[in-house]
């Protein structure tokens, strides 16, 4: 990921907007959902390997599915807002949907964070029009709430972004113009979000489930499909399970 935005103070900075004041505010400076860390790489650094019309591949920062190698117009996913595991150490996880960021340097996305600070855990729902900054919403996300997400992009370069927490019973609609993003790939990501000094430790986060995921309309499994397994060098930090049903999966946390 490119992003030189700072983490330290991510916590100061929500504070206010999940208390209701501030609420809508760019962040001045925050840990970053974003672009792959890099290309993404297959496994011993060989080529493809492929099940059907599945590729296993590496980040260090992102963990689930990814579609590239055309022009997508639309992704959308559904989710459970995992719980945190806290220690006093403090730690990220974003769980997100959006367009571009697999090889371009743009990405429309979408979703939910969960952090740990202290040993308290803290969750909130944004968008970001990467590389512009995160923009947090002013609702509270809860352990268990149900997260419908959706982004679509023209090829004029306007992109919609839906948010949804059935749960808590709050939706958000975002329309932002981006001109010259590629909509070269589509994803459905668990991801180690990423401050000044690069990549940040991952929040214990159990398994996030996703379900229903869809690209241009269509169901994951009827794509090619990249399944990304998060690792720092040989040591795995999250799991991305098999696509059930057509769009259906998990990702799980190993290590952070």
């Amino acid at each position: 990921m490119l992003t030189t935005r700072c983490a330290t103070a991510l916590f100061a900075l929500l504070l206010p907007l999940l208390t209701g004041a501030g609420a809508g505010a760019e962040p001045a400076a925050a840990a970053s959902a974003g672009p792959a860390a890099g290309p993404l790489q297959e496994p011993n650094g060989r080529p493809a390997t492929r099940s059907g019309r599945i590729a296993q591949a590496t980040s260090s920062n992102w963990s689930g599915y990814a579609v590239s190698g055309g022009t997508f117009g639309s992704v959308s996913a559904h989710w459970v807002q995992p719980a945190a595991h806290c220690t006093r150490a403090t730690s990220y996880a974003s769980f997100w949907i959006g367009l571009d960021g697999d090889g371009s340097h743009s990405v429309e996305q979408t979703g939910t964070e969960t952090d740990c600070s202290g040993g308290t855990p803290m969750s909130y729902a944004w968008f970001e029009m990467y590389p512009a900054y995160p923009v947090v919403f002013p609702y509270p996300v809860h352990a268990g709430d149900r997260i419908s997400a959706a982004v679509s992009g023209t090829a004029a370069g306007v992109f919609t972004l839906v948010l949804s927490d059935a749960t808590g019973r709050w939706s958000e609609t975002v329309r932002r113009s981006l001109p010259g993003a590629t909509r070269a790939s589509a994803e459905v990501i668990a991801e180690a979000p990423t401050g000044n000094a690069g990549v940040l430790p991952l929040t214990d986060f159990g398994t996030a489930a996703f379900t229903g995921a869809t690209v241009n309309g269509r169901p994951l499994a009827a794509l090619a499909t990249e399944r990304i397994t998060m690792t720092a060098g040989p040591t795995v930090l999250a799991t991305t399970s098999a696509l059930a049903r057509g769009g259906n999966f998990a990702v799980t946390w190993r290590r952070g």
